[in-house]
């Protein structure tokens, strides 16, 4: 005769332990949900809960959309992307009209490990109708297909991922300078590209935006740890992860179980302040969306990386480096170390800003970003529309509002 009451605990049990392990690994941290514990004490769940359900229903952030395409990695992965196209201009000609006999700009966007495009959504904002994008979801993320060569049992890289990028390229903006725009791993990603395909990045790219990432040694980044907790997730996660990622339909429960403690981990390791609770909802529904077996198959990617040596693929062209100085996944330190190896980069390290830089504090990416979209277009004399220098020069911000 089965126990229904001691499996039922047993179950709620395992739920719970997996799914703060799962959702602590899913933003590359452990523990450390400060201010949770309160919170739980004096908001009650089905007021928590109904809170949630609003801000999904009504937020309004991560709902913009392009025209969707769809590019085939070369495993036969299914990529989703969508394109911005820019307005016609005053005479009625086309956002793609070439003055000079250059193709005006296309920005390719790339995000971040466990994200999706939406992630750029105030960037999305800001330049829809004024400069042609291109924002694509990676493989096994947002909506994008679960990588093909993942499912048969190989196990997701920083390559592979440079790849994709090529693939989504020549099926979104197959001519015309570009700008490489990335966040975390999909900086990454933007620098394996480069790696991989040096004679694309010398006849095209214009411009590289890189926030929120690294070039490597993230083996060695504390996640706002103390010295031992940080040593004991290095030596236990790639373990756990496996683990979870073998039950992940009872890791998946324990996270619904779990959400409370999940968006506390989230905010702290997502934002170094305050934020509308509907951006941290959409950094948490991004988040949740991605599966615990996903998760685990892309974790082993960046201890492994290592990409400083394909910066060098990057150098003699306009970039970008932005960093948030409280981000506890890609510490400020590593921009600066990629600059470095860049030395025509501008490195912005935004205050009171966490690893969502681009979410907490878009008026100063905005500003800094058409600031690097206007020197791209320069250097290869392509069009750009009076709004975007406008953005540019309007904000010179060193401070975020507010700080």
């Amino acid at each position: 005769m089965t126990d229904s009451n001691g499996s039922g605990r047993a179950l709620k049990s395992a739920g719970r332990s997996a799914g703060f392990v799962g959702a602590a690994i899913g933003v590359l941290a452990a523990g450390a949900a400060a201010g949770v514990a309160i919170e739980r004490m004096t908001v009650g769940r089905g007021i928590r809960s109904k809170a949630r359900l609003t801000l999904d229903s009504t937020g309004p952030y991560g709902t913009l959309r392009g025209t969707p395409g769809v590019a085939y990695a070369e495993d036969g992965t299914a990529l989703e992307y969508e394109v911005e196209e820019a307005a016609p201009d005053s005479r009625g000609r086309p956002g793609i009209f070439r003055r000079n006999g250059t193709a005006p700009l296309t920005v390719v966007f790339s995000h971040g490990y466990c994200l999706s495009q939406d992630a750029w959504h105030f960037q999305r904002l800001a330049l829809r109708g004024n400069v042609r994008a291109v924002y694509w979801d990676q493989r096994s993320h947002g909506r994008s297909e679960r990588g093909r060569a993942q499912l048969d049992g190989e196990t997701a890289t920083i390559d592979q991922l440079g790849r994709d990028l090529k693939a989504v390229i020549d099926a979104a903006a197959p001519e015309g300078p570009l700008v490489l725009a990335g966040h975390s791993m999909g900086g990454m990603t933007v620098m394996a590209f480069a790696a991989q395909f040096p004679e694309l990045v010398r006849e095209r790219v214009a411009g590289v935006f890189l926030v929120g990432t690294s070039a490597g040694k993230l083996s060695a980044v504390p996640l706002g740890l103390p010295a031992m907790g940080a040593r004991a997730f290095r030596v236990l996660a790639p373990g756990v992860l496996r683990a979870l990622g073998s039950q992940a339909t009872l890791v998946e429960r324990g996270r619904r179980v779990t959400a409370d403690l999940f968006a506390g981990v989230i905010k702290r390791y997502s934002f170094g302040s305050e934020v509308d609770p509907a951006i941290a909802r959409l950094a948490e529904r991004m988040i949740e969306s991605t599966p615990i077996d996903v998760v685990a198959e892309f974790y082993p990617a960046f201890t492994e990386h290592d990409k400083a040596e394909s910066l060098a693929f990057l150098d003699g062209r306009p970039a970008l480096v932005m960093a948030g100085d409280k981000d506890l996944l890609t510490p400020s330190d590593h921009g600066a170390a990629i600059v470095e190896r860049l030395p025509n980069a501008e490195l912005v390290i935004v205050p009171a800003a966490g690893h969502l830089v681009m979410l907490e504090h878009p008026e100063v990416v905005n500003a800094h970003l058409a600031a690097l979209l206007a020197r791209a277009a320069d250097a290869v004399r392509a069009p750009l529309p009076d709004a975007v220098r406008a953005l540019a020069s309007g904000d010179e911000v060193t401070e975020p509002a507010g700080a």
